[in-house]
């Protein structure tokens, strides 16, 4: 029968472990010891006069509708969250979340540098888009997917108030988008508006808005349902 190889670390690993043990009761007693002695348990002032991180806040005509408070989903849940996460919780967004996923473009919401994000309800999808049309670009047209979901990306993390004083910003498909507005809500191009914006999330903006952007025609409304 074979003898076991013994190395170095195998022979040294017995007294590294006693002496790992040994310096590990030495640093609870002088825990012990430093907190029955010197108060270090008691947080310091500037610790005890921390204010609370303020949760993000949202505005427009829709925020009531959306998850709030407690809800999963509300805004402070979603802060810190990655943007293709957060937009599975809003559930005005489900047409720009399957959008996102299907273009491949999930990356995008989480560049270096930031972006905003300007992302168009799901009746806004619907009277954009035949039921036929909006098949089609999530499906096959992946090319003409991405360019329109750059109409409604812009550089940079953006908040409303940024926007509005911008006055202009130019989207990732190179799309200049006037902004004016103000008392919590935007208008761009002088045919979408928010409606609720300034979601917080990482490295980004989310501002839901109630029409979609570029120019690709319009086939959706009364008269643009699924061809039979």
């Amino acid at each position: 029968m074979e003898r076991p190889v013994i190395t170095p670390r195998s022979r040294t690993f017995p007294r590294l472990r006693r002496r790992t043990a040994a310096l590990a009761a030495v640093a609870l007693s002088l825990l012990l010891t430093g907190t029955g002695c010197s108060g270090a348990g008691t947080p310091s002032p500037a610790a005890a006069g921390a204010a609370p991180k303020a949760a993000p806040v949202v505005s427009g005509q829709l925020c009531d509708l959306l998850p709030s408070g407690s809800d999963p989903g509300n805004p402070a849940a979603l802060a810190g969250q990655p943007a293709e996460v957060a937009l599975q919780w809003l559930p005005v967004l489900t047409t720009f979340e399957a959008a996102v996923r299907a273009s491949g473009m999930s990356a995008d919401l989480r560049g270096g540098s930031g972006v905003t994000i300007l992302a168009p309800t799901d009746d806004a999808f619907a009277a954009k888009f035949s039921e036929d049309d909006l098949d089609r670009l999530l499906l096959t047209d992946r090319d003409t997917l991405r360019g329109l979901l750059r109409e409604h990306l812009v550089a940079g993390s953006r908040s409303l108030s940024d926007l509005v004083a911008a006055g202009k910003v130019t989207t990732l498909a190179g799309t200049t988008v006037t902004v004016t507005g103000g008392g919590g809500s935007a208008r761009l191009a002088d045919r979408a508006d928010t409606v609720c914006a300034d979601y917080q999330v990482a490295g980004a903006r989310i501002h839901i808005i109630n029409h979609v952007l570029g120019n690709l025609p319009t086939t959706g409304g009364p008269g643009g349902h699924r061809a039979h």
